[in-house]
């Protein structure tokens, strides 16, 4: 049986009464396992990162961030309650702040969004708990990786980190929401024969069935998408989840896709559900669902490389000159309006250097910042 995940993200927007009402919706859905967003503002984005467009206007999108946050108790009361409705929780951690209190209250997984793929200081920090866990002989925390706005490239570099004992892999598009036409699910098949792990989705696509369905037609054995208990509500993903009808009747046609499975068998059992799928699908839809299974950025992901996930942000105005110091740094997503800097992969590199240029509040750092350019 796969592993269904509610993604209910912030959609509780800091209330632990509709935390609890999302909760209560996923698991009357048949969700496996609940999974929220451990957020610090300061974590994720700069100050300057620009603007996000709610009903009641427009508002920094880092200030949007700052009213989620929630403290440890929120989310210590959130598993505990998961767990007295017979599901797991997971949570996505976005630093090494909320990755330390995350691992305090041991959670069932920790989930690494698709943009902290590149967070290194970050998944170096959880590889080195899961290696004590194994010294001291205690059963290893799951970790599960989202590949969204990803290359083949970067997901081994993760990998290499963190290790594939206890590990799976999501497909993934970082558009929201993401076209059903572009998930290139066949790429399921393959990221589980590249690394020798299990692979499902996540889904960001605003249908119900298709997506999650075809998964397990690849052979997928997590699916993960956004719950909400109103697509009208202002949380940030509420667009782009399922209400909990929508949740349900997903949950069902993926365990009916699986018996089908079971049924008929990895051949005909496919060519069944398909044919299924064909009854309410255009057929090129799905053909283009199921894609070529070659490892590219989808076209709608394409503008998110380097603004998404993360890079080396300045935290304030420096001078020609001047030595960076960690504290004159952070990685962040770039978002909105800044410049992306360099990958956190070089944040080791570039501490104790010195300027030769001035660099601005929330400017990405780049290499260049260090060389004498000649006149």
């Amino acid at each position: 049986m796969s592993l269904v995940i509610a993604e209910i993200g912030t959609s509780h927007e800091g209330s632990f009464d509709k935390a609890k009402s999302l909760i209560d919706a996923a698991s009357d859905a048949g969700c496996d396992a609940v999974k929220f967003q451990w957020v610090y503002a300061d974590e994720i984005l700069h100050p300057k990162t620009g603007f996000v467009n709610l009903p009641t206007g427009q508002i920094p999108l880092y200030e949007r961030f700052k009213q989620l946050e929630c403290d440890v108790s929120f989310y210590k009361k959130a598993k505990e309650y998961a767990w007295s409705k017979g599901v797991k929780f997971a949570c996505s951690p976005f630093g090494l702040k909320s990755l330390k209190e995350l691992l305090q209250i041991e959670p069932d997984y920790v989930k690494i969004a698709s943009p902290e793929l590149n967070h290194f200081p970050m998944l170096k920090a959880l590889a080195s708990y899961r290696l004590e866990q194994k010294i001291q002989n205690k059963k290893v925390v799951p970790v599960i990786l989202s590949s969204g706005v990803s290359t083949l490239l970067d997901i081994e570099k993760v990998i290499d980190i963190v290790g594939r004992e206890s590990v799976s892999l999501l497909h993934c598009i970082t558009s929201y929401p993401a076209p059903e036409s572009e998930y290139n699910l066949k790429l399921i098949t393959n990221l589980k024969n590249i690394f020798g792990i299990e692979t499902g989705v996540s889904d960001h696509s605003l249908d119900p069935i298709l997506v999650p369905s075809l998964t397990i037609l690849c052979g997928g054995t997590t699916i993960e998408k956004h719950i909400t208990l109103s697509r009208k509500t202002d949380g940030l993903d509420d667009p782009v989840a399922l209400e909990p009808e929508q949740f349900a009747l997903m949950v069902h046609c993926v365990h009916q896709t699986e018996a089908c499975m079971n049924r008929y068998g990895q051949i005909h059992g496919k060519e069944v559900a398909i044919k299924q799928l064909q009854e309410s699908y255009d057929r090129d839809l799905i053909t283009n669902c199921l894609g070529d299974g070659i490892k590219t950025l989808a076209p709608s992901e394409k503008l998110n490389y380097g603004r998404t996930n993360r890079s080396i942000h300045y935290l304030h105005q420096m001078k020609k000159g001047q030595v960076v110091n960690k504290e004159d740094v952070a990685v962040l997503r770039t978002e909105k309006i800044l410049s992306p800097g360099v990958s956190p992969e070089y944040l080791d590199l570039v501490i104790g250097k010195r300027l030769f240029k001035d660099v601005d509040d929330g400017d990405g750092l780049n290499l260049s910042d260090f060389m004498e350019i000649p006149d």
